[in-house]
């Protein structure tokens, strides 16, 4: 029996709570265990004047991190699943997911104002170019800008009059307690999230069988399913930070429906696609999926991203 765990995590307050969060539920599971708390500061904490997609994306978050686990310096790391990049690090691997929180994105606006009734023009935040893409394709009228940063600097931009309104995960807001900020959730099917939004995955060795049989009985059967069918969805697209790409696995009843669109940042071309079907062919479903929007054109759109 393993009698402690060292969890690598970023510094920031989200990473922090996420990183808590487990380590309670392993104390709760283990009583006897000592679980030790590691927070790295990363590239992708560091950098805040550059677009992520300009700077090497979301895996800039996680290298330390990962880098710890490999040196033998942490035995876990806790990650918001739609930072960790599609391609898994040799010698690591990523199979436990916690019960998935609220997957989709929250609008926060200085007025109160919801999103169809801001005055054209108006300044709209966000980092992420599937947010701006779609942001563009629903109101081109409003003026999107770069918005980098944690979850408090953020609100605090929009707080001082820098953005009329700025996009969030709801997940983040919720785990902070700042639920109350939201003005308006963006849902499904007009509005679709990020892959694997809303869900914490723990990281180890994959030769680590003592750590690997620790944090399995953590794992969430329903997180892990649509965590499979997303990322499916992303790998065959070839997805990253350079590419508008949603996706969102819906679970109900045995029954799985798989929504995605690729689109240009401008918001000027967007291609969907959407199916349903028993759980048990979630890998056929992702599949054809990610055909139907390379059928309508998505490569193009992809090749002239990269």
């Amino acid at each position: 029996m393993i009698e402690k765990i060292r969890i690598a995590t970023r510094k920031s307050e989200l990473a922090l709570w996420q990183a808590n969060h487990v380590a309670g539920l392993l104390r709760d599971r283990y009583p006897g265990l000592t679980v030790e708390l590691l927070p790295m500061v990363t590239k992708g904490d560091i950098i805040l004047d550059q677009p992520l997609a300009e700077i090497g994306g979301k895996g800039l978050f996680l290298k330390e991190l990962e880098r710890a686990l490999i040196k033998g310096n942490a035995d876990i790391a806790v990650h918001s699943m739609k930072d960790v990049p599609v391609e898994q690090v040799p010698g690591l691997t990523v199979d436990v997911m916690l019960e998935r929180a609220n997957p989709f994105d929250a609008l926060l606006s200085r007025d109160g104002v919801r999103l169809a009734a801001l005055e054209a023009g108006s300044r709209v935040g966000t980092s992420s170019l599937r947010r701006q893409c779609q942001l563009r394709a629903t109101r081109p009228d409003l003026a999107v800008m770069d918005l980098r940063g944690n979850v408090n600097t953020r609100i605090r931009k929009l707080q001082e009059g820098e953005y009329a309104a700025i996009i969030l995960a709801c997940a983040g807001l919720e785990r902070l307690g700042m639920d109350s900020l939201i003005t308006e959730t963006l849902e499904p099917p007009n509005w679709l999230p990020a892959a694997t939004q809303g869900t914490i995955g723990i990281q180890c060795r994959d030769d680590d069988r003592a750590v690997i049989d620790l944090i399995e009985p953590l794992k969430d059967r329903d997180a892990v399913i649509r965590t499979r069918a997303e990322r499916a969805v992303a790998t065959a697209l070839h997805g990253s930070c350079q590419v508008p790409l949603a996706v969102y696995a819906d679970l109900h009843e045995g029954q799985i429906r798989i929504s995605s669109l690729v689109g240009m940042p401008d918001g000027s071309d967007i291609i969907r696609a959407d199916l349903s079907g028993e759980v048990a062919e979630v890998d056929r479903l992702s599949a054809e999926v990610a055909d139907e929007l390379l059928g309508q054109g998505a490569a193009r759109i992809i090749a002239s991203l990269g």
